[in-house]
């Protein structure tokens, strides 16, 4: 227990060694803080791990210099100081990015009552860590996992990122990811997507900064991005109605006349209601720039009402071929 100083790359790379193979006791807790002399932050920080090693005397504190130990800090991605990593049962358990006092003795104490970790049903945890991903991923229509906060982004790809959200009026929710490290690695193997930041609209991943810069991307974004419902929807079968009532009861006349029109010619097609849905009904009159239902679209391309329908240059030869 208690607090050490600076140790050499090699004694660092034994003291994980010894970490990984459990030579140290199973339940004790290593934090581990990279630091460098020159970040008057680190030093601050140096400051309350020795104010933790009194409190705490059952937990390990050691500093490890990140530019004196290269190869430490490249195979626990230290890509800013001070970071502190948690080391529980042989495991790496936590991450802490930046200059948090806070944070970090929140976490301490968190592991420290948190006891033992059972034996791990991983394939349980990864379940329920997938659940939670589902849900963060689905918490808002558009969703920025990134390093920081939209008002403090704390590397250069996320700051860029935010800046084009908000230069095209794009609304979005964010979840600073060095808060939690579960969330940081689970993404990456959720997403199978390595690297931060990952936009998701709809729950859906988009990509990292380099996607988004994409002109077509961001067409899809700032264009579409508020009618993202009626994009699914209107994609949803090859051959979609939209139309007062359903396949089996029209409830107007030119919604009955389509349906007899789409059931002559054996065409699969599916239908949406808008009588009960007042979102769709009035949105998608503006998203397709058309006033009246029956809607009928094709491969998310409208088509049009019954009247273009019945022209015969949209007769149902042509229809089965785009189909």
């Amino acid at each position: 227990g208690g607090f050490s100083g600076n140790i050499t790359a090699q004694a660092a790379m034994t003291m994980i060694a010894a970490l990984l193979s459990s030579a140290l006791p199973l339940l004790s807790l290593l934090v581990v803080h990279f630091w460098a002399p020159w970040a008057p932050q680190c030093v601050q920080m140096n400051d309350v791990m020795a104010e933790l090693a009194k409190e705490h005397p059952h937990v390990s504190f050691v500093k490890l210099e990140a530019e004196a130990v290269p190869e430490v800090s490249e195979k626990y991605e230290i890509s800013s100081v001070p970071t502190f990593l948690f080391f529980k049962n042989s495991q790496k358990v936590d991450r802490l990015d930046g200059a948090h006092a806070p944070e970090l003795t929140k976490k301490v104490q968190r592991h420290v009552s948190s006891g033992s970790f059972p034996p791990s049903t991983n394939e349980h945890v990864k379940e329920d860590l997938n659940l939670r991903l589902k849900k963060l991923t689905h918490a808002a229509p558009c969703m920025l996992f990134m390093k920081g906060t939209p008002q403090e982004p704390r590397c250069g790809f996320s700051k860029q990122m935010v800046e084009i959200l908000h230069k095209h009026n794009i609304q979005f929710s964010s979840f600073d990811i060095f808060s939690d490290e579960e969330v940081r690695q689970g993404l990456k193997t959720y997403s199978n997507w390595p690297t931060y930041p990952q936009l998701y609209v709809s729950g859906e991943l988009i990509g990292g900064l380099d996607i988004i810069k994409v002109r077509f991307f961001i067409k899809i974004l700032c264009l579409e991005h508020p009618f993202l419902k009626l994009k699914v929807l209107t994609n949803k079968a090859s051959v979609m109605l939209f139309m007062k009532g359903n396949k089996q009861e029209a409830k107007c006349g030119f919604s009955k006349q389509i349906l007899e029109i789409l059931n002559s010619t054996g065409v699969e097609y599916e239908t949406f209601d808008i009588l009960e849905d007042e979102e769709v009904r009035q949105g998608l009159k503006t998203f397709s720039n058309w006033p009246t239902y029956p809607q009928l679209y094709v491969r998310g391309d409208l088509v049009g009402g019954l009247d273009i329908v019945k022209v015969g240059a949209f007769s149902f030869p042509v229809l089965r071929s785009q189909v």
